[in-house]
C-alpha cells in the first residue's frame, strides 16, 4: 500500500511519520536522491522547530558510495557526518542522529534522517537508536525504499519528456529556418509570383490549427507547404513569365515539377513523413482530374488536401504573368464551387472560418498582406452554408 497510487507527497509523510512513532523519533526527514547532479531532497518532515522551505543537501561521489554500500539504518556520530552527508545546501546534517538509507537494488533512492527521540534520557546519554528500533527501521526500508524509487523514476521520465519536447521544438525550429530559405530560394526561380511558397506553408499551417491537429501535424504542413514546388527550380524559367496561356507540351514541362520534386526529397529523411507526397500530389484532385497519377479522394492524404486548397488560394489571389489577382470574394466562391468534387471540403470550411475571423477582425492575422480583406461576413456565412449543402450531398450521393 505503500508504493500505491496515493499521491507521493502525502504518502512520503504517512511513511516518515509510520517509521518515526515505530521508533519513538520526535523529529525525522525523508529525502529522496536526485543523480544528476547528486542531491537528496526533502519530500517531508515532521518535528523539527525549524526546517527549510525546499530543502536540499548536495552530495559528493564519496557520501553516494557510503550511502549506496552501508547495509542498514545507522546511528551517526558528530564526527561521522561527513562520512554520509554534507554540509553544502540549506539541511544541516547535525539534524540527524540515525540514517536510514533507502536503495532499490544496488541503486540509491533516497534516505530517511531522524533526529531527536521522543523521550530523551539525558543522564543515560540516550540520542542514539538501539538495535532492536534500527531493525524496526529496517524492515520499513523495502517499502519506502520502492515508493521513493517509483517516484523519483517518474520525476526522471517528465524531466526527460520535457527536454525531448524542447528539443524536438528546437528541431521544428531550425527545420523551419531552413525550409524557409529552401522556399524562398524555389520562388526566386518563378519571381512573379515571389514568395508563393513561404504563403502557402503559412496558409497550411493555419488551416491545420483551425483544423484542431496537433502541434507536429501543422509543422509538418508549414514544412510541406514551403517545399510543395521545389521541383520547380528544374522547369525551364520562361515558362514561368509567358503571359499567354501555355501549349501542351510546355504544360507538360511545368507539370513535371511534381515528379522532379519527389525524385529530390525522396532520398532525405524529413521529420515529417508526408512531405514527400506533398510534393508528388498537391496537383491531385478528389474527382481524379489531377496529376501526375490521377488518384481520387480516397488515396489522397489530409496533409495534400489541404497544402491542395492553400496552393490554389494563394495561386488565385496572387497575380501572375497571364492575369492579375483575382479578388478574396470571387476567388472563394470558385473554391467553394470546385469543392468537393476537386477540393477537399473540410480544408475549404477551415480556410472561411480564417477568413471570416480576420473579416470580423477575430483572432491573429491570416491573409497575406497582399490580398485585402474586403469580404463581409455574411458573404462568408453564404458561401459557408453552400459549402456544407455540396458536401452532404456528395456523402449522400456516394453513400
Amino acid at each position: 500500500m505503500l508504493a500505491g497510487e496515493r499521491d507521493f507527497n502525502e504518502a512520503a509523510h504517512t511513511m516518515l511519520r509510520a517509521m518515526m512513532e515505530a521508533v519513538g523519533a520526535r523529529e525525522g526527514a525523508l529525502l529522496t536522491f536526485c543523480q544528476k547532479p547528486p542531491q537528496l531532497k526533502v519530500a517531508a518532515w515532521r518535528g523539527y522547530a525549524l526546517f527549510p522551505e525546499a530543502g536540499f543537501m548536495s552530495l559528493n561521489s564519496r557520501q553516494v558510495r557510503a550511502l549506496e554500500t552501508e547495509p542498514g539504518p545507522v546511528n551517526v556520530a558528530a564526527h561521522e557526518y561527513e562520512k554520509f552527508l554534507s554540509s553544502y545546501g540549506n539541511v544541516a546534517p547535525e539534524l540527524f542522529k540515525c540514517i536510514l538509507p533507502l536503495r532499490v537494488g544496488a541503486r540509491l533512492a533516497g534516505i530517511v534522517g531522524l533526529g531527536c527521540r521522543v523521550e530523551e534520557n539525558p543522564a543515560r546519554g540516550k540520542a542514539c537508536y538501539d538495535a532492536e528500533e534500527l531493525e524496526a527501521l529496517a524492515a520499513f526500508s523495502h517499502y519506502v525504499a520502492l515508493a521513493v524509487h517509483n517516484h523519483n523514476l517518474t520525476e526522471s521520465l517528465q524531466r526527460g519528456v520535457v527536454e525531448h519536447l524542447h528539443l524536438l521544438d528546437s528541431v521544428h525550429k531550425f527545420c523551419d529556418q531552413a525550409m524557409e530559405v529552401f522556399a524562398s530560394a524555389i520562388d526566386a526561380k518563378e519571381y512573379r509570383s515571389s514568395q508563393h511558397s513561404l504563403r502557402v506553408g503559412r496558409y497550411a499551417a493555419a488551416m491545420g490549427s483551425a483544423l484542431g491537429l496537433n502541434s507536429n501535424e501543422v509543422a509538418e504542413l508549414r514544412a510541406a507547404g514551403y517545399l510543395h514546388d521545389i521541383g520547380k527550380v528544374a522547369v525551364d524559367k520562361r515558362l514561368f513569365m509567358k503571359a499567354a496561356p501555355l501549349d501542351p507540351l510546355e504544360f507538360r514541362e511545368v507539370a513535371d515539377h511534381t515528379v522532379v520534386g519527389h525524385r529530390i526529397v525522396s532520398g532525405i529523411r524529413f521529420p515529417w513523413p508526408g512531405i514527400a507526397d506533398v510534393v508528388r500530389w498537391h496537383h491531385e484532385r478528389s474527382d481524379g482530374s489531377g496529376y501526375p497519377d490521377n488518384l481520387h479522394d480516397g488515396e489522397i492524404s489530409q496533409t495534400v488536401r489541404i497544402i491542395a486548397v492553400a496552393d490554389t488560394f494563394d495561386a488565385m489571389t496572387s497575380d501572375r504573368p497571364y492575369r492579375k489577382n483575382i479578388p478574396l470574394e470571387k476567388a472563394l466562391g470558385d473554391i467553394v464551387r470546385n469543392s468537393p468534387s476537386q477540393l477537399d471540403a473540410d480544408a475549404v470550411h477551415s480556410l472561411l472560418k480564417l477568413v471570416r475571423g480576420e473579416a470580423v477582425g477575430y483572432g491573429p492575422r491570416f491573409l497575406d498582406a497582399q490580398v485585402t480583406c474586403n469580404i463581409a461576413p455574411a458573404v462568408v456565412d453564404r458561401l459557408t452554408t453552400d459549402l456544407k449543402i455540396k458536401a452532404s450531398h456528395a456523402r449522400s450521393y456516394s453513400a
